[in-house]
């Protein structure tokens, strides 16, 4: 089902009429485009309803929406699934206040509702910054540092955009993935943790789970199964990529990653496989905070071992 967010900052500019009209136009064209493929599920979210935007300053959606030009397009944006804000298709409990984003120093809400949410987010093409199909944004957000204290972590991180029907097929094979995800149910369709234990071995052939892990999916709150099974999707595809003699290390995450701090190492502990303890200090996160899954990493069978599903160890 793919999400598509409305880049708040490139509506009500100063851009004249003109300019707005064929603005809307195309990016209506594209965003139909996306969703051509299953028109039911694809949802284009926005800060605020779709007809109370202002796509230029002094020129309402309304406006355009009343050309005979634009009416097709209006009547078809209309039978997609249209949302806001954007916090209504955010995992239930999760508001994701210790996060914000930023492009050139403003605020930039869709397009970080859509990296949360790995969707897409969409502009209209006023400038050429838009004219790209990722945009590049700052993420702070609030991590624990090696004191258990809250500190800010800034980063640069990539956005999948499009503004213009030519984007449209470089995002083609994602748009494709959504969509067959929805249509053949399978593991996008999982909402329990019980069955991400039972169609383990189908849905994630390259990691290994302790069989203490059963229990720990078996009793998954409903809130925390869809983000585990995205977190286990990330580090199945990192996996099954995985090349140990190119990065010795650990593999190329798809999301953040890390070992535990010292401090907090005791609390990693496992009696693994073969009856020994082992430390289980790879971690990842998962929302609603404080979900945590501990792992630990297998360099010569070129796979990951999982430990431990749950609320943050310790907490």
């Amino acid at each position: 089902m793919p999400l598509l967010f409305l880049n708040e900052l490139s509506c009500d500019t100063d851009c004249d009429p003109a300019r707005a009209e064929r603005a809307m136009t195309e990016l209506a064209k594209a965003v139909l485009a996306v969703g051509r493929a299953d028109t039911a599920n694809t949802q284009l979210v926005s800060k605020e309803p779709l007809n109370a935007l202002n796509i230029a300053v002094g020129y309402p959606m309304a406006k355009w929406s009343g050309r005979p030009a634009s009416r097709d397009l209006w009547r078809r944006l209309l039978l997609m699934q249209t949302k806001s804000p954007h916090r209504v298709v955010f995992p239930e409990g999760e508001g994701f206040y210790d996060v914000e984003y930023r492009h050139r120093g403003e605020t930039a809400e869709g397009l970080g509702a859509a990296h949360l949410m790995d969707g897409l987010g969409v502009s209209l093409p006023v400038e050429p910054c838009w004219d790209t199909d990722e945009v590049q944004v700052e993420r702070e957000r609030l991590v624990e540092d090696a004191d258990g204290a809250e500190t800010v972590e800034t980063a640069e991180v990539g956005v999948r955009h499009l503004s213009t029907s030519a984007h449209c097929e470089t995002h083609g094979p994602w748009i494709r993935q959504r969509v067959e995800a929805v249509r053949a149910g399978g593991l996008r369709a999982v909402r329990r943790g019980e069955d991400l234990w039972k169609h383990r071995a189908e849905y994630f052939p390259d990691l290994q789970f302790l069989p203490r892990v059963e229990q720990d999916l078996r009793q998954l709150p409903d809130v925390w199964a869809r983000p585990v099974r995205d977190r286990l999707v990330e580090l199945q595809q990192a996996v099954a990529e995985w090349d140990p003699q190119a990065r010795p290390i650990a593999p190329q995450w798809r999301s953040y990653v890390r070992t535990e701090f010292e401090m907090r190492r005791r609390l990693c502990w496992f009696t693994d496989d073969d009856g020994t303890r082992q430390l289980f200090d790879w971690h990842c996160d998962f929302l609603p905070t404080p979900g945590r899954m501990h792992f630990r990493l297998l360099h010569e069978q070129r796979t990951l071992r999982i430990a431990y599903v749950g609320r943050k160890l310790g907490v």
